[in-house]
């Protein structure tokens, strides 16, 4: 390292800064007084980023600590200040003033009628004398006046049924409507065991295969009918919703559908089917561009994640013969690029009608 250089080798700077020697340091230090040494420790950088910002500054406080910080302790000790310390001294005492004169609306002229028209009778007046209050009510409802209708009378206004004498008249009090029992829908009535046999023989009679809602079949038997699909050229829609099917039926599925080219609907809705699996019978079912419609939402795994929905999106975008796809996504990017998609693919088939036609 090159030697600092001395200040006595700057004539201009003498009589400005005095001739000290970096020797004498020790020397200079012990002629300081406590005060002066106090001074020279607080010279720090606050702005020094390099420095831990304990070191930035000296510590200031003269008092020694008070112990491990407590919230409830210092909440406390402020409370007991705030209501211990007198309030602020004002120069001028509050006094309630007021100032300027007290707005007041400017009163709207009432027209008053002659007697002329006082006494003046229409054809109205009469009917309305002789109407009933039942006929009032159907009146109010017509013209709009739906503060002076119980909320019975209100709906039934809107769904322009007869409210007078089935719901009161003015004085008509709002009762609970009784609920209409609604029947159970139908048990899907499927023979699975024909079904499958049916499938498995190529049957042309089999174009439409539901087995929704049917809960006792087991995941071998749902298995048996997927890879029945492999050799099967009849069956265009295959409806497997709630079947409480589960991730190995879909990969069996999606390699049957790598070897179908005849089915074009496809429903697996509301079963125990996770994200990857889903995956799996998209790349099947690009794979000969066969199926048309493709429904797989509402599975257990309800988030199917970022990751799995772009997948599923990229794939759909590779698919130009798709129409249909039902699917609930968490991200509005793949929600959008797939909407996109299959309005893209519904656009292409238009035009191809619109010219051949």
């Amino acid at each position: 390292m090159s030697e600092q250089p001395e200040l006595s080798e700057f004539p201009n700077l003498k009589g400005v800064v005095p001739d000290i020697s970096l020797d004498d340091l020790d020397e200079l230090l012990g002629k300081l007084t406590a005060e002066e040494l106090d001074e020279l420790n607080g010279d720090f950088d606050p702005d020094n980023s390099l420095l831990p910002p304990s070191d930035r500054m000296k510590n200031q406080t003269d008092k020694s600590a008070t112990g491990p910080f407590s919230r409830q302790k210092l909440l406390k000790w402020l409370e007991e200040k705030a209501k211990n310390e007198k309030d602020w001294e004002l120069i001028k005492p509050y006094v309630g003033e007021k100032r300027g004169k007290a707005f007041k609306p400017k009163a709207e002229p009432k027209k008053k009628m002659t007697e002329d028209e006082a006494k003046e009778d229409t054809e109205w007046d009469d009917l309305l004398k002789e109407a009933s209050e039942e006929e009032l009510v159907d009146l109010a409802a017509v013209l709009g006046f739906h503060s002076m209708l119980t909320q019975q009378q209100y709906y039934a206004s809107l769904e322009t049924e007869e409210i007078s004498g089935q719901f009161g008249g003015f004085k008509g009090v709002a009762k609970a409507q009784e609920l209409k029992l609604m029947p159970n829908e139908p048990e899907n009535k499927t023979d699975v065991v024909q079904s499958l046999q049916k499938l498995k023989d190529n049957d042309s009679s089999l174009k439409h295969l539901n087995l929704n809602n049917i809960k006792n079949i087991s995941l071998e038997r749902l298995c048996e009918f997927c890879e029945a699909l492999k050799t099967n050229t009849q069956l265009e829609t295959l409806e497997m919703a709630s079947t409480a099917a589960t991730d190995k039926v879909a990969k069996t599925l999606a390699k049957a559908l790598e070897d179908n080219k005849t089915l074009k609907n496809l429903n697996i809705e509301s079963n125990f089917i996770s994200g990857e699996a889903i995956l799996e019978i998209m790349k099947a079912i690009n794979k000969n561009m066969t199926v048309i419609e493709f429904r797989i939402t509402n599975q257990k795994p309800e988030v199917l994640g970022n990751k799995v929905e772009m997948q599923l999106t990229k794939l759909v975008e590779e698919n130009p013969t798709i129409l249909r796809f039902g699917i609930a996504c968490e991200f509005p990017d793949a929600r959008v690029r797939i909407h996109e998609k299959i309005q893209e693919n519904n656009d292409e088939l238009r035009k191809k009608r619109v010219g051949k036609s």
